[in-house]
């Protein structure tokens, strides 16, 4: 339905009735016509802003019912950090673990080397003690001998020292009284460890304490014609 707006109404019998054309184009030239004083436009009505809801009032909360609780979070948030503690924690002995077997695997294998150039070692001791071990021969065996205790090689066995059933192996067994307790006194084979593990024990003799015995009383000369022992011939000028 439209409405058509009469400029008649609201008038008196007297007015004169104003035509106002307000057409932008002149309908005879075809031409635009030139915007109309300010007097003759219409007023304009005023922008009406469009109604917004009211917000919450002061000290009301704004926190949406949906929403979960911070306390949910935080306990959430503390167990994906333990979690990835432990499994750092995991990880880190595993890695020592793995370094710890690695370690120990090289080290086996090194002395495995090592114990299979034991009799090459006793070879070289006895030329040596037999005065067969001079010259580039022994410039080759010094080297040898220097390269295996610089990876970890180390002898024991010497005559002195006492006897320990963990590392000697006791063949002969004798007893003196010039030693206070067990003691090696001849060594037939050198002892090896390498690193903290004993590749072979040493054969030795061992020497036990064997207390001394008592000494034997002097046998007292009998006298000679009539005569007193110097003894009892002491006692009697003490008497007097």
């Amino acid at each position: 339905m439209t409405h058509s707006y009469d400029e008649t109404e609201g008038r008196g019998p007297d007015e004169p009735v104003v035509v106002r054309d307000r057409r932008r184009i002149d309908p005879q030239t075809g031409q635009v016509r030139p915007p109309a004083p300010e007097s003759e436009q219409p007023a304009e009505e005023p922008v009406r802003e469009p109604k917004h809801a009211a917000g919450p009032s002061l000290g009301e909360s704004t926190v949406d019912e949906a929403v979960e609780p911070a306390s949910g979070v935080e306990k959430e948030l503390a167990e994906r950090t333990a979690d990835l503690q432990r499994l750092q924690a995991e990880y880190a002995n595993y890695r020592k673990r793995v370094d710890r077997d690695r370690e120990a695997v090289v080290q086996s294998a090194k002395g495995s080397v090592v114990n299979d150039l034991l009799p090459l070692l006793d070879d070289l001791e006895r030329a040596e003690q037999h005065g067969d071990l001079t010259g580039a021969f022994k410039a080759v065996a010094d080297k040898l001998v220097g390269a295996l205790q610089r990876a970890g090689l180390e002898s024991f066995g010497a005559e002195g020292e006492p006897f320990d059933p963990s590392v000697h192996e006791a063949v002969q067994h004798n007893t003196s009284p010039e030693v206070s307790g067990p003691t090696v006194t001849v060594v037939m084979r050198r002892g090896y460890r390498f690193g903290e593990r004993v590749l072979r024990a040493a054969l030795v003799a061992v020497t036990d304490h064997e207390p001394g015995a008592a000494p034997a009383e002097q046998p007292v000369d009998p006298p000679v014609g009539g005569e007193l022992p110097l003894d009892g011939l002491d006692e009697q000028q003490n008497q007097q």
